[in-house]
């Protein structure tokens, strides 16, 4: 065990002489530093296995530096010496994260074995962290699938980022795994064994996107009854996932803006800047660019989030994957069923279709084929007419009205995709590939009801 580094932080020089030649003898490395400030420098530029710290001290006391260490770093012990016993500090300083409490008066025995005991433990949680990584990068039920050279540069690029704090901003169709691309960053990076948090800004009211990404003080706003911790604050020490990030309010945008500068937000309705420490992960199927161009979207913004960006492709560039795939969502469906096989011409016919749904439209495709399907094995009857029609761009969706206009052509091919879904407006969204929000706006626009579907039918 020795050769680890052990800093000491007292503003008694016998008592740092003293610490340092005992640990000294058993093989540590050891520093010392005379007060606080020192010691967050020195934490900052350097690694060590355990703190030891005085409690009294001038200036910053030893409860403010283990705040402020454990910002730094959450997994390094800190142990706190003091020579005036007291209970509640001692209950303090475990509450705050210290690992152990001890008396200036402890025997030399103590002393080791309780930072022995730190070792072990930063050692036993560093060999977590690692094998929860290696676990994650080689577990056999991967999420994401693919072997086509568009699906290998995009793990090429994860291998090298995930392990960075850089902000990714992922590009992607909807349906593509955008989520899924962000948890495998996560998940291979040194923050695996924080929290995963994600929010989609399409899929909340613009007004309380704010209060949910920055938190909320009570009486801030008309049903703030408590305070509320943002989700920001609430993946402290993780990754967090902001999808569809062109769906942010301008205003909005201003304060993600200031998070991401000053790593730190202000709830709602309160006037104390919290410090974050989390890892930002942006995605959205928008062109980014264009809305800056456009002045839909902050240049400044859109700037901080583009650090590294990663580009999905849509399904239908790597059609070779979509074999792969469909073995994929069948052995999911199989568990504890009955496995089933698809026919070499219904495979052709998966293969040719252009699946504006990407990757989700065609799990949904399997599932509904896997349950219509008597005999074991999925056919082209039990495929969806539109993908059995290769000859039509959309299948049964296809548009044969070249005297509308753009306007009545968008409308028309809406009604035509709820009528296709049942008006069930989620899943024409995903077929449509925009957001629910923006099919939404698009009813309200067009001011399309139910009823049209009777409209449609007569024609």
């Amino acid at each position: 065990m020795a050769g680890e580094k052990i800093l000491i932080v007292d503003d008694d020089d016998s008592m740092c002489q003293f610490l340092s030649i005992m640990l000294k003898k058993e093989g540590f490395e050891v520093t010392t530093v005379r007060d606080g400030q020192s010691a967050i420098e020195t934490v900052r530029e350097n690694s060590f296995d355990v703190v030891i710290t005085d409690i009294k001290m001038p200036g910053m006391d030893g409860l403010q530096l283990l705040d402020q260490i454990k910002t730094i770093d959450p997994s390094l012990p800190v142990v706190i010496m003091t020579g005036f016993a007291s209970q509640k500090t001692a209950i303090e300083a475990v509450n705050k994260g210290a690992f152990q409490y001890l008396e200036k008066h402890a025997n030399n025995d103590e002393v080791k074995i309780v930072v022995r005991n730190a070792i072990e433990m930063k050692r036993v949680q560093s060999q977590n962290v690692f094998l929860k990584k290696q676990l994650r990068k080689w577990h056999d039920n991967k999420e994401i699938i693919g072997t086509s050279n568009e699906m290998a540069k995009v793990f090429r690029t994860i291998e090298k980022v995930a392990d960075t704090d850089s902000t990714i901003l992922i590009y992607g169709e909807s349906g593509t795994g955008k989520e899924l691309i962000a948890k495998e960053i996560h998940y291979r990076s040194g923050r695996a064994n924080g929290p995963f948090v994600s929010i989609n800004c399409g899929a909340l009211p613009k007004d309380l996107l704010e209060s949910n990404l920055f938190g909320h003080v009570r009486g801030s706003f008309t049903g703030a009854v408590r305070d509320q911790e943002g989700l920001l604050k609430v993946a402290e020490g993780g990754s967090f996932l902001l999808d569809e990030v062109s769906e942010m309010l301008p205003a909005t945008q201003v304060k993600l803006l200031r998070a991401l500068q000053e790593r730190e937000i202000i709830p709602v309705g309160g006037n104390k800047p919290i410090k974050i420490d989390v890892r930002l992960i942006a995605a959205t199927n928008a062109d980014l660019e264009k809305m800056v161009a456009e002045g839909r979207f902050r240049a400044d913004l859109f700037y901080r989030l583009n650090v590294i960006p990663l580009r999905l492709p849509p399904l239908r560039e790597r059609r070779d994957d979509i074999p792969i795939l469909v073995d994929h969502f069948l052995k999911k469906l199989s568990q504890g069923g009955h496995e089933k096989i698809v026919s070499k011409e219904c495979v052709e016919l998966l293969c040719a279709h252009d699946w504006p749904g990407n990757v989700r439209e065609l799990e949904n495709v399997i599932e509904r084929a896997y349950v219509l399907d008597e005999n074991g094995l999925i056919a082209p009857e039990d495929l969806p007419e539109k993908i059995r029609d290769r000859s039509a761009k959309r299948g049964s969706l296809v548009i044969d009205s070249p005297n509308l206009t753009l306007e009545e052509l968008e409308k028309e091919y809406i009604l035509k995709v709820l009528n296709y879904t049942g008006w069930q407006k989620k899943k024409a969204s995903e077929l449509l590939g925009i957001n629910p929000s923006t099919l939404y706006r698009k009813l309200q626009t067009y001011g399309i009801e139910q009823h049209d579907e009777l409209e449609l039918i007569a024609k």
